[in-house]
């Protein structure tokens, strides 16, 4: 007797073809790569954005009462922009060049305000819902991250120039804000709060902090509660009350998670003094790592971070057990799902395709974290560019942005190529990432070598992604009624920004060997 699943996996109608399309009758084909076309000349797919200003990013921003407000609205056009708020709350005000909002808010309730913008070329205008309470991240955090690149050979100068980048290339107007400091930054303990100090390598943090501030972005910041970091850089724990610490005596044995020091939880914590200090810094994102997450050492720094007088991401890694997802999940907001990734399809494919068990704790200010982005120059101290293919990044950031993760650039930022660049500032794929729903992505269907993965999106319409896992071009035939859709649908190729037609029962796509299409379907207007 056949499974239900097994006859819904038949109605997809899968056929691999090296050659063709097989047409169907009114179902116009959807390409990508072309079939047979294993040199992937036409791997760009995304248009320049317009002369006429566009405001992109995330439509909705949670602060927590008193706490220092920093947003600044990521707009695509010719330069100079003049920026406006309507109805912007008492207590923030607006760089009307910059566009930068700062200020502070203390009364909890929600502010609906229009953002503007325009250029000589033209305007635009786009609703924004600024939220006060007690989340923040209500959408997954953008931005960039030293380990895949630099590893533990990271110092400030890398960390300012990779802000720099962030502006310089215009990542910042797709709404890429954060730039975060991994593992090697630590030095002794000191300062007014007995808190971790920057090594040589980071003399003045304060000055750092304000410096990417100023170019209206936010900084990150890396540690553990464990007595050592994976890197053998000073932890937040340690067996004497005055944290003093050593670099460990005893070698570094492949994943050091066996609860044995240094590797381990110290018996004096300093979780309230970090967090003190990542406050009088300037801190916003801290990637707090160690195996296993649990829950102690993470409500300590929840509290702690709380108290510091910042708005501080708590991100956990490296990484949560699922039966302590309850529990982690109400509090931080974002935790790792897996282990470390690398740069090879391997690594990519059994990572992205397993988070469905994940899905139900994925909600606005709380998110699945399947690791970083692995494309451009990465390396882990020795940079060279991405093993991955042009279809594989492509199936990567697809994956990602339907998973609701946080995308965190690992690459070299001042190396950004132009297949890079155009990669990471599809505003209409990022938007599959940064829908105010926040639900993520699941398998619809599994099939052979295809996969299609669904996502609701907060106004209706429903996000899918195609992909294929196999080593062949192949042509697939989406059936709407496998995605519960009725009447005509509009769909649109989100990665070339184009719609693609009206369908009643299903469209085609060719799909490249480890590639992704992306889609975004509307009931179709009559």
């Amino acid at each position: 007797m056949k499974s239900r699943s097994s006859k819904r996996l038949r109605m997809l109608c899968v056929s691999v073809s090296s050659l063709s399309l097989m047409m169907l009758v009114g179902s116009p084909v959807v390409a990508g790569v072309t079939a047979g076309d294993s040199t992937q000349k036409a791997a760009i797919r995304t248009p320049q954005p317009p002369a006429t200003p566009r405001i992109n990013g995330t439509s909705v921003f949670g602060v927590r009462p008193g706490s220092p407000f920093q947003y600044s609205i990521p707009a695509t056009g010719l330069r100079p922009m003049e920026f406006s708020v309507d109805d912007l709350p008492s207590g923030l005000k607006i760089d009307s060049k910059s566009g930068q909002i700062t200020g502070s808010l203390t009364d909890r309730g929600e502010h609906v305000v229009m953002l503007r913008a325009k250029n000589k070329a033209g305007s635009d205008v786009r609703k924004f819902r600024i939220v006060v309470g007690d989340n923040i991240s209500l959408t997954p955090a953008m931005g960039w991250n030293s380990w895949n690149v630099w590893g533990g050979k990271v110092t400030a100068e890398n960390v300012k120039q990779s802000a720099a980048a962030m502006v310089s290339s215009g990542l910042k107007d797709h709404g890429w804000t954060y730039v975060n400091i991994d593992d090697a930054w630590q030095g002794k303990r000191g300062g007014a709060f007995n808190g971790i100090q920057g090594n040589e390598k980071f003399p003045d943090m304060k000055g750092l902090c304000d410096a990417i501030h100023e170019m209206g972005l936010k900084v990150g910041i890396y540690s553990t509660p464990w007595v050592t970091s994976y890197a053998t850089f000073i932890g937040g724990s340690a067996e004497n009350q005055e944290g003093i610490w050593a670099p460990p005596t005893i070698p570094k044995r492949g994943n050091v998670n066996k609860k044995i020091l240094p590797w381990a939880i110290g018996k004096y914590g300093f979780a309230k003094a970090d967090a003190r200090q990542w406050g009088a810094w300037g801190i916003d994102y801290l990637k707090y790592d160690w195996s296993p997450n649990e829950v102690p050492e993470t409500a300590e720094m929840y509290d702690a971070l709380r108290a510091s007088g910042r708005d501080i991401i708590l991100s956990l890694s490296n990484n949560a057990p699922y039966d302590n997802i309850p529990g982690l999940s109400k509090i931080a907001n974002s935790w790792r799902t897996t282990g470390d990734i690398r740069d090879t399809w391997m690594s990519l494919s059994r990572i992205g395709f397993s988070q469905d068990r994940w899905a139900a704790y994925a909600t606005p200010g709380h998110w699945n974290d399947p690791d970083m982005l692995v494309v451009g120059f990465v390396g882990w101290g020795n940079p060279r560019p991405t093993n991955l293919t042009p279809d594989e990044q492509y199936t990567h950031i697809t994956l990602w942005c339907l998973l609701s993760s946080p995308l965190l650039i690992g690459c070299d930022m001042e190396k950004l190529d132009e297949f890079t660049l155009n990669l990471l500032t599809n505003d209409e794929v990022l938007a599959v990432d940064q829908d105010p729903l926040g639900k993520q992505a699941t398998s619809l269907s599994a099939d052979g070598s295809i996969r299609i993965y669904v996502k609701p999106m907060e106004d209706g319409s429903k996000a899918v992604g195609v992909f294929n896992l196999g080593s062949k071009d192949s042509t697939i035939t989406v059936r709407l009624s496998t995605l519960n859709l009725l009447g005509a649908q509009s769909v649109r190729d989100l990665w070339r920004q184009r719609d693609i037609g009206q369908f009643e029962e299903q469209f085609q796509a060719i799909i490249a060997p480890h590639g992704a299409e992306l889609y975004r379907i509307w009931p179709a207007r009559r």
